[in-house]
């Protein structure tokens, strides 16, 4: 089974090579976004390009020669600016509007042949055709070392990314290793555990009654983010913009670590509590679901359930959805399963047929893992014995409970 991690780690750039550096993310950025440019005109049918070697063909020469920009990144950029307008394809396959993508961050994509990694450092391909040799600076007990050090970790691509508000370099660096697929041991038993998302109060809810991370503050940190943006863009000037985005950087580091953190503690949670599977509502169409579900907390609900899915990979674990139709108004007190839209109220749930009283996000929690087992049971199971993951125990398909030996 193969392991997918990304190392974070701070790089240490020599002071007369940071410059050099500088202009080669900003010459990357402005190659993308020709590429992007010449893609979205389309090919001879009026279709979007989509395909990085379709582009190269078309302008890779023009765009070497207007740019000196080394040749392995002119392919990276090549091939970022066909991904992304991959995705625009794809949203406007699924009737979303869109728009020709425009690329503003500092971030650089290199493949293997624009970076060497080394023990301690690595060597950038820059402006120029000139390599940068940057060093590596990892916190105290860092498992980013881990991935980079280890002889067990095979270190791939990478994305320089630069922080404006703290002049910081960053490199993410994609790398993999092999592991020997365990999950046939538990091949005839399978422990679910529920997972309710949520756009404000608690980000995360499992049928276990783990309560994890606060929608509300993320919440909070982009409204904070998208009123400095307006004051700044209300001002119009040069020096408001490149702090716009250096705000705009700071928040999406910040985001993104913030949902790594609860993606964590929830795959700690799966691991103690012996899951073999998670389970989230299937929120693809979330508008439909959730009426004041804004695009960021879409992006944090789909980011949410990605970070979940390669950290459960690695333990062996597997990601499902269900359908959210009656999660949060059926009553998921085993023997019960009155369902009514009355029984919930707010964070409040009362069924108003058993009397049942738990935190409404709890209880859908425990009615997306229960309609997981019935699903599989419905389409036969192979033998396979589902339990649904509780506090203080499991309950299986057929209502018996076992307490917890954890």
């Amino acid at each position: 089974m193969e392991i997918n991690r990304t190392a974070v780690v701070k790089l240490s750039v020599p002071s007369d090579r940071r410059d050099d550096l500088k202009r080669t993310m900003n010459t990357f950025r402005d190659a993308t976004q020709w590429f992007a440019d010449r893609g979205w005109d389309g090919d001879d049918d009026g279709y979007v390009i989509t395909s990085g070697n379709h582009l190269q063909r078309l302008v890779y020469d023009d765009i070497r020669e207007d740019t000196g920009l080394h040749a392995d990144l002119t392919v990276a950029a090549a091939d970022h600016a066909a991904n992304v307008l991959d995705g625009c394809v794809e949203k406007m396959k699924a009737g979303e509007r869109t728009s020709k993508p425009v690329f503003t961050s500092n971030t650089t994509v290199y493949n293997t042949n624009a970076i060497t990694y080394f023990d301690g450092y690595c060597s950038l391909a820059a402006y120029g055709g000139s390599r940068v040799h940057a060093e590596y600076i990892y916190p105290d007990d860092s498992i980013q070392a881990e991935y980079m050090e280890s002889d067990e970790w095979q270190k791939q691509g990478a994305k320089l990314r630069y922080d404006h508000q703290s002049d910081t370099y960053y490199l993410h660096v994609s790398v993999k290793k092999e592991r020997e697929d365990s999950s046939g041991e538990a091949e005839n038993q399978s422990t679910v555990l529920g997972v309710d998302r949520n756009v404000d109060g608690y980000l995360a809810v499992t049928s276990t009654g783990a309560f994890i991370g606060n929608a509300d503050l993320l919440n909070h940190k982009r409204r904070e983010y998208e009123r400095r943006r307006a004051r700044l863009q209300q001002q119009g000037t040069r020096s408001a913009h490149i702090t716009i985005q250096s705000i705009g950087d700071t928040f999406a580091n910040w985001s993104e670590d913030f949902l790594h953190q609860a993606s964590k503690e929830l795959i700690k949670e799966a691991v103690s509590q012996n899951c073999t599977t998670i389970v989230f509502e299937n929120l693809e169409n979330i508008r439909d679901c959730i009426s004041n579900a804004s695009k960021f907390q879409q992006w944090a609900f789909n980011e949410l359930k990605r970070q979940v899915e390669y950290k459960a990979k690695a333990e062996g674990i597997s990601v499902r959805t269900v359908h959210p139709a009656y999660t949060s108004q059926r009553c998921s007190e085993t023997g019960c399963g009155f369902t009514h839209e009355d029984n919930r109220d707010g964070d409040e749930f009362a069924c108003q047929k058993c009397g049942k009283e738990l935190h409404s996000d709890y209880n859908a929690a425990r009615n997306i893992a229960h309609k997981y087992i019935q699903n599989r049971r419905k389409s036969g199971s192979g033998g396979v014995t589902y339990h649904l993951a509780l506090k203080s125990g499991t309950v299986n398909g057929n209502g018996d409970y076992s307490p917890s030996t954890v």
